[in-house]
């Protein structure tokens, strides 16, 4: 028969373990945080059952010698906190307790709400700053007038600006690997010095006319600012989810101060993919979410004007019979935005490639970015990134500037795709949001024309009555939001968007059937894609973490730091003996001098003795280099990866290349192995973040009550 623990008595265990017995500094190193994932399970039955009385036990290495530490509860240990069955807060009752907790996660999500717009307003103003310190006079003008300027006159500039934006971006990122990533600063400061580093990469990548959106930066500025947020004031780990609702929908509604759009993004964006993880009600979470939005709405509208993003054109609607027409304009906006995803992928997987083949240092690629920007612009300055003010232009609503043509438009599209996939692969910080409104109403614009066009022709040949085209505007403004929902996979939010700029309940039809499709065509293709090459990945990463957690973790705090190498000598029989002494699938290949040759797997030495089968040609020696001379593809340099890059950066290698192992080489020596990547070792320390994160509540929530 199982005997119940009582609650207090595991948290005092989970208290003592992680605070009496050892130093905040190895709580925060990598090791205990990939010991705490095993200690996942030991956690579990803690707060749950166990037969006997409880011990936990667990190696803490931190570049020590081995020791071991233990924590036994028994039933003198447990804390003065149980009266009856419930907790004593300082004469605070139980249903005082849960209105309190609610009542924070309220308070808690109007902090978020008016610090964000506060942040936004903060990063808009900056990027408007640089903006006309780099062009001197041109911003109010438009990107489209650098057209009418003479280019021996602007050339020099056009090039440089956004070359000098990437090289202050290299700098910060140099400064963050020297000085956070690897010095000894405080936890808390890294935390709080991080985002502020990257909402000022992002400033100068927009302020220097970079090809990306201030969307995504301001989605991110509130994160931030949630979990900060909670960290402060409201330490219930439960309540987090919640609160990065409330800091996203924040952040949009600041950015296009369009409040219920922002409260339909974080439910897209982060209540519907996230798993189950909050105990609270769903009216309390869409309460903080409404609560948040609407203050940062009401703050950007204070300090950033009450004019919307973009200007919204005249257009009108003819009649019912142009409906198929905005389905179609649907499909085409799907297809481009399944180009964008793709061009997307495609660039970050080549920049990632062409830095391990040739060992060019990561910093250089943010000055190549902006450097190919530059070169770009020369002939379609409408690329850098000018507020919305491009769109504008697009839409024909600025004055004194005449359209664009269908050639143009269509020129336009394939250019953009291609100068924000390169920016985003090169490492400059900014969102898709502007982008693929961009090259939405490029889309949808020049749909228009040809149609506009095409139809009156088609008309007058074979007198079909009632068949009316609207302006092109109409269809640019459709084709906006159809693009946004297919490449961001917002579509509720896109709809919802165009309605609250444009305030029409007759462009809800259209924009329905538009965006649907649009989202539906993208979304099977990515799911198709995803099924494919990534099946293992993402069976991982729905059972146990997410993309947000990997890009908080670095390969150095995953990788195992012990691993087995051998020389091309080596016979085939001790390499297997020792995978399996050391337990493990596979052993790096290295020369000499210890540097890195090949990867070589358990896998591969069985398909070299089927294939010895196959062809009938028995190996005279039975070693490593007469494997590699049968089969040259097992031994050739593997993709590698080195200890600063992010996890994050490490899976889209291995999804990329469908393998399950890569050599962490040294950043200083190029070739030299220090670990090894795999699977596992990912699965292992997310999972440990996430353990690590609970503990530490559960230790400050028995600071604050006794």
């Amino acid at each position: 028969m199982r005997t119940v623990i009582p609650i207090a008595n595991a948290r005092n265990l989970l208290h003592q373990a992680s605070y009496n017995n050892h130093t905040s500094s190895s709580l925060s190193s990598p090791v205990f945080r990939l010991a705490a994932g095993s200690l996942q399970r030991n956690v579990h039955h803690a707060l749950c059952f166990h037969p006997r009385p409880l011990s936990i036990f667990w190696i803490v290495r931190a570049d020590k010698p081995q020791r071991i530490q233990s924590a036994r509860a028994t039933k003198d240990d447990q804390l003065p906190l149980e009266r009856g069955g419930q907790k004593d807060l300082g004469g605070v009752g139980a249903e005082e307790a849960t209105l309190l907790g609610e009542n924070s996660g309220i308070i808690s999500a109007c902090f978020v709400g008016l610090l964000t717009g506060l942040c936004v307003v903060l990063f808009n103003n900056a990027v408007h700053e640089i903006r006309d310190i780099c062009w001197d006079g041109i911003p109010s003008r438009g990107a489209s007038w650098l057209r009418e300027l003479p280019h021996e006159k602007m050339w020099m500039r056009i090039i440089l600006i956004p070359t000098c934006g990437g090289l202050i971006v290299s700098l910060l990122n140099i400064f963050q690997t020297t000085f956070l990533d690897e010095g000894d600063s405080a936890d808390r400061l890294k935390a709080v010095m991080k985002p502020i580093l990257k909402g000022v990469a992002a400033a100068v990548t927009l302020g220097t006319g970079n090809s990306l959106g201030p969307e995504g930066p301001s989605v991110e500025i509130g994160a931030s600012v949630a979990k900060g947020i909670g960290s402060l004031f409201d330490r219930n780990a439960q309540r987090k989810l919640s609160l990065k609702a409330a800091g996203s929908a924040a952040g949009i509604s600041s950015g296009f101060n369009a409040a219920v759009a922002g409260c339909f993004f974080a439910v897209e964006s982060v209540l519907w993919p996230s798993p189950a993880e909050s105990s609270l009600s769903l009216t309390n979470t869409t309460s903080t979410v409404i609560l948040s939005a609407v203050i940062a709405s009401v703050v950007s509208e204070i300090g950033l004007g009450s004019e919307p993003a973009f200007t919204v054109p005249d257009y009108d609607f003819r009649s019912a019979t142009e409906l198929p027409l905005y389905l179609l304009l649907g499909i085409f906006c799907g297809l481009v935005s399944l180009s964008f995803s793709s061009c997307t992928s495609w660039m970050m997987m080549t920049t990632n490639k062409i830095q391990n083949t040739f060992s060019i240092p990561k910093p250089v690629f943010p000055i190549l970015g902006g450097f190919t920007v530059g070169l770009i612009a020369l002939l379609y300055p409408e690329i850098l990134y000018w507020g919305f003010e491009n769109v504008d232009t697009l839409l024909e609503t600025r004055p004194f500037v005449k359209g664009l043509s269908v050639d143009l438009l269509l020129q336009l599209i394939a250019v953009k795709i291609v100068a924000t996939s390169f920016c985003r692969a090169c490492g400059l910080v900014g969102g898709y949001y502007a982008p693929s409104l961009f090259i939405g109403a490029a889309t949808g614009m020049a749909y228009g024309k040809i149609f506009g066009s095409f139809i009156p022709q088609f008309n007058s040949i074979f007198h079909i009555s009632g068949m009316e085209v609207a302006s092109p505007q109409a269809y640019g403004l459709v084709g906006m939001a159809a693009t946004l929902a297919g490449v961001c996979q917002v579509p509720l939010t896109s709809v919802l968007l165009l309605f609250e700029l444009t305030h029409d309940y007759r462009i809800v039809l259209p924009l329905l059937g538009a965006v649907g499709l649009s989202s539906w065509i993208t979304s099977r293709s990515l799911k198709k894609k995803d099924d494919s090459e990534n099946d293992f990945s993402k069976k991982k990463e729905n059972e146990n973490h997410n993309k947000f957690e990997t890009k908080e973790l670095l390969v150095s705090e995953a990788m195992r730091r012990e691993y087995v190498s051998v020389v091309m000598s080596t016979m085939l029989m001790e390499v297997v003996a020792l995978m399996l002494e050391n337990n493990q699938s596979c052993v790096l290949i290295v020369d000499d001098d210890n540097l890195l040759i090949g990867l070589l797997t358990l896998e591969n030495i069985q398909d070299f003795c089927k294939l010895s089968q196959q062809t009938n040609k028995i190996p005279q020696e039975l070693i490593v280099s007469e494997l590699c001379s049968l089969k040259n593809d097992m031994c050739r340099f593997p993709q590698t990866v080195t200890p600063e890059m992010s996890l994050y950066s490490a899976e889209v290698i291995m999804n990329m290349y469908g393998v399950t192992h890569l050599p962490v080489i040294s950043e200083d020596q190029k070739a030299f192995p220090v670990g090894i990547l795999d699977r596992e070792s990912i699965n292992l320390a997310c999972r440990a973040l996430e353990t690590r994160e609970h503990l530490v509540w559960f230790s400050t929530l028995n600071n604050t009550t006794t």
